[in-house]
């Protein structure tokens, strides 16, 4: 269960903050503020595991989205995002250690207000017993971050707080 989490979260962070000049399509960027964002592993349809509290404002989000696109070009032989259908849809293979994950993305939403992203993948081999996984995340805007956050805060289920751009070393770095 532990695993599966893991991989759900790195593929939700990987998916939504990958952009830049590698796709042709770019994600939007997501309005400032606190985001609260569920995820789950897909098998209700619906983000019903970890929920997780985010302080973005544009830099933080753009810093965000470049560690994504570098995630994404030192893990995936493929990257492709596009939009269908009024949706985004990305398609990846990627490395997991020596298995390989193959991805389908769909994000709807607006990016300013809510979004929501349903993923499946499967391992070859195997990744910890499993030959496929589904994910959902959901995220929507609260408002304003609250009093003494900073951007990159994340505040996790277990109410530990953490700056992603701090553990990135980016701080500084706008």
């Amino acid at each position: 269960m532990k695993i599966r989490s893991s991989i759900a979260v790195a593929c939700m962070a990987a998916c939504t903050i990958a952009a830049g000049s590698a796709f042709a399509t770019d994600y939007p960027p997501r309005k400032p503020g606190l985001w609260e964002i569920k995820t789950g592993d897909g098998t209700a349809g619906k983000a019903a595991g970890q929920t997780i509290q985010q302080c973005i404002d544009a830099a933080s989000d753009k810093a965000l989205r470049d560690m994504g696109q570098g995630m994404g070009k030192d893990m995936c032989a493929r990257q492709d995002l596009r939009t269908e259908g009024g949706k985004l849809v990305m398609d990846s293979v990627c490395k997991i250690g020596t298995t390989t994950a193959t991805s389908r993305a769909v994000m709807t939403g607006d990016f300013s207000a809510s979004y929501r992203m349903e993923s499946t993948s499967t391992y070859n081999p195997p990744l910890m017993g499993r030959t496929e996984g589904s994910s959902v995340m959901e995220a929507r805007w609260v408002g304003p971050c609250k009093p003494g956050q900073k951007p990159g805060d994340m505040v996790m289920s277990n109410g530990m707080t953490m700056n992603v751009l701090d553990m990135m070393g980016g701080r500084g770095k706008k």
